[in-house]
């Protein structure tokens, strides 16, 4: 149940980051609500493998993966309709790559070794996508002018943050934290 939950995830990344690319491609209610499921799917499988007695580095692997897949395909779309900056969907994927090889070929591990920085971008990098899906829901008159921008600038301060994120995993060994 839980990689079902997780590939719901990985299926809802093509329609999402097309309707990010595209704004129009898919009505604006459809959009939050894909992004919803996306994010209560999210929240859902780790905690379901747990419950179930299915939980291990391989679902966590497949779950890492999804995310950044889905941000990055998200925000990629994001970027090419201009409303968040190009650097932020490479930097996850760069920063996905450095956690992955730190992980499993620099400290030999058999699972992935999560810092609490990453955490938080993992969660961060969620943030410009529901503000760009809530943007044109016009709850109140006027908000896409407001929140469309916020996107972006929220979008640079994760850019920022990754960055810190990549050079403290970087730098980690030799401080004798990881």
């Amino acid at each position: 149940m839980a990689h079902l939950l997780t590939g719901i995830r990985f299926v809802l990344a093509v329609p999402l980051s097309v309707a990010y690319a595209r704004p129009g491609f898919l009505h604006v209610g459809l959009v939050a609500v894909l992004l919803t499921a996306a994010i209560f799917t999210d929240l859902l499988d780790g905690a379901v493998a747990r419950r179930q007695g299915t939980a291990s580095p391989r679902g966590q692997l497949f779950d890492h993966v999804t995310d950044c897949l889905f941000v990055a395909a998200c925000l990629g779309g994001a970027a090419l309709s201009g409303r968040v900056t190009a650097a932020l969907p490479v930097l996850v994927v760069l920063a996905f790559a450095q956690y992955v090889v730190d992980s499993y070929w620099l400290h030999r591990e058999k699972h992935l070794r999560m810092s609490a920085v990453g955490r938080w971008n993992g969660i961060g990098y969620f943030v410009p996508l529901v503000v760009l899906a809530a943007a044109p829901l016009e709850v109140i008159p006027h908000q896409a002018a407001v929140l469309t921008p916020l996107a972006g600038i929220t979008a640079w301060v994760l850019v920022g943050s990754t960055v810190v994120s990549i050079i403290d995993r970087a730098t980690a060994a030799r401080r004798g934290s990881g």
